[in-house]
């Protein structure tokens, strides 16, 4: 990242919460400025983590989804409105945005991330979250951001239960949990099992605060350990992450939709 640049006087008002804090103060808060992040996904998880970081003031705000805004959306995704069924997630989600924060740069890419477009879309951002809700997107997320040197937050929700953690360049990598993906029909999704309405806000505040850590250097981040909620029992616990010794360096991306019986993404 470049030199962060001097606050405005209107800035320092704003971020004053943040400024008065001897943790973040001054120099952090012109890093966030000036820092660069993607967010895969204006859904469940999606949603929180733009909020938060919007009203955080990242200078920029990456956001990939394809998808429409539709009714049972609106339990959950809390970037989007009645008034906006029907319409473009991406489009919604900037007007909620720029709603909170009009000096927030959004970038919107309404488009599937795929192994042709992965690469360069998250080359330009500095920290990448995972809101995806598919087998396919968070492999080839996690693939892409191991082989730019890109830290990855991550994050997942099903039913009761969330998990979030960091995967940084040097660490372990989602495959280290998780080598291949599922067999089709293995593990079910939100559609089909059903998620908390609330529990998205939970892992998805978690994962805004991984990344502001990411940016400003302050704190501990959870690159190493797994984070697991249960939302039903209000149980946390963390699960130490190691690197699998058998890990071979990513070289190429691979598109997993056949291998998770999921139809082919095309543009809407």
């Amino acid at each position: 990242m470049q030199n962060p640049k001097a606050l405005t006087p209107e800035q320092v008002k704003r971020y004053s919460r943040h400024i008065i804090m001897p943790q973040v103060g001054s120099v952090g808060q012109r890093k966030l400025l000036e820092s660069k992040v993607l967010i895969i996904g204006a859904g469940g998880l999606g949603s929180p983590v733009a909020l938060y970081l919007t009203l955080a003031g990242i200078g920029t705000i990456g956001i990939v989804d394809f998808d429409t805004v539709d009714i049972s959306n609106l339990q959950r995704q809390i970037l989007h409105y009645d008034t906006d069924i029907g319409r473009p997630k991406v489009i919604s989600a900037k007007e909620t945005l720029k709603s909170y924060n009009k000096e927030v740069q959004i970038n919107l890419h309404e488009e599937p991330l795929t192994s042709e477009n992965a690469l360069e879309i998250i080359n330009n951002y500095d920290v990448v979250i995972n809101g995806a809700d598919n087998f396919p997107a968070r492999y080839l997320t996690n693939d892409a951001c191991q082989m730019l040197g890109k830290p990855l937050v991550d994050g997942s929700i099903l039913l009761f239960d969330g998990q979030a953690t960091v995967y940084e360049p040097e660490g372990p990598c989602y495959r280290c949990l998780f080598p291949t993906p599922p067999p089709p029909g293995e593990v079910p999704s939100c559609s089909e099992a059903g998620v908390l309405g609330v529990l998205p806000g939970m892992v998805g505040t978690i994962q805004a605060t991984e990344a502001i850590k990411l940016i400003t250097g302050i704190g501990n981040t959870l690159s190493g350990r797994l984070l697991l909620i249960d939302a039903l029992t209000m149980e946390f616990r963390t699960v130490k992450i190691r690197r699998d010794p058998n890990h071979h360096p990513i070289n190429e991306l691979v598109d997993y939709f056949e291998f998770c019986g999921m139809p082919q993404q095309t543009n809407p």
